[in-house]
């Protein structure tokens, strides 16, 4: 009577290792792009914040400002305060608009990291030519 030949152990644990390892890395790379995510919603709820307080603040500096101006001026050169009050404050718009846009260039891009990983996991992968 002959017994069947059980199938290599060695073969089926090799998969499970390579599974278990495959699988590892996938829970790796998941919790560093939840970290990311996490600090890229902090930093966005941050920067929402910031322009909302500084957009309030001017608005009431520039309104109140703006009154006293052209009430000292009401006599003599309304026109003029109103004219040279709205060049100041379109050359601050456009410095401020300027400014954002650099500061949105250096800010560092999103899921870097994971994606870095991911880059690295795939060269490792790759057959070498």
């Amino acid at each position: 009577m002959e017994t069947p030949t059980p199938s290599s152990p060695g073969f089926v644990r090799s998969f499970r290792v390579l599974g278990d390892g495959l699988l590892g890395m996938l829970q790796d790379r998941l919790q560093l792009l939840s970290v990311e995510l996490h600090e890229e919603k902090f930093r966005l709820i941050q920067i929402f914040i910031w322009i909302s307080a500084a957009v309030f603040s001017a608005m009431m500096a520039v309104t109140f400002a703006s009154l006293t101006l052209v009430y000292l001026f009401w006599e003599n050169a309304r026109l003029a305060a109103l004219v040279g009050l709205t060049v100041l404050y379109s050359a601050a718009l456009v410095t401020i608009i300027v400014s954002f846009r650099r500061y949105l260039a250096r800010q560092p891009r999103p899921f870097a990291a994971t994606l870095n990983e991911i880059g690295e996991d795939r060269a490792c992968i790759r057959p070498e030519s």
